[in-house]
């Protein structure tokens, strides 16, 4: 009898186009600066990857002046959001579902 194969978490949400976040990215200094942003995003989520491996990104997707970016976890989004307002300042807006599955952060900055 063949071994039992097993899907881990990220990789199923992954699959399965489920995330557990989403940083939403926009305004008029993401536009201008959109290659230094996704650049800082990619640093975290590999610093966070090294460390945590079911911390990643699974889509990072640009529609006009916004980069939505959907993570399978519910902390990258945190980290990332966080670094992305210490180095640029800006607004930030987070929301946890009632249960605390799911977390949803907008980040603007317009000038």
């Amino acid at each position: 009898m063949p071994a039992a194969t097993l899907t881990c978490p990220a990789c199923r949400r992954t699959a399965d186009h489920y995330p557990a976040g989403e940083v939403t990215i926009r305004g008029k200094f993401y536009v201008e600066h959109a290659d230094e942003v996704l650049h800082l995003v990619r640093n975290i989520e590999k610093a966070e990857y090294d460390e945590h491996p079911l911390h990643r990104i699974i889509a990072a997707k640009r529609s006009g002046d916004a980069l939505t970016i959907t993570t399978a976890d519910i902390h990258l989004p945190r980290r990332l959001a966080h670094a992305i307002e210490a180095a640029w300042g800006g607004d930030l807006l987070t929301h946890y579902d009632e249960a605390g599955y799911f977390v949803r952060i907008a980040w603007e900055r317009n000038d």
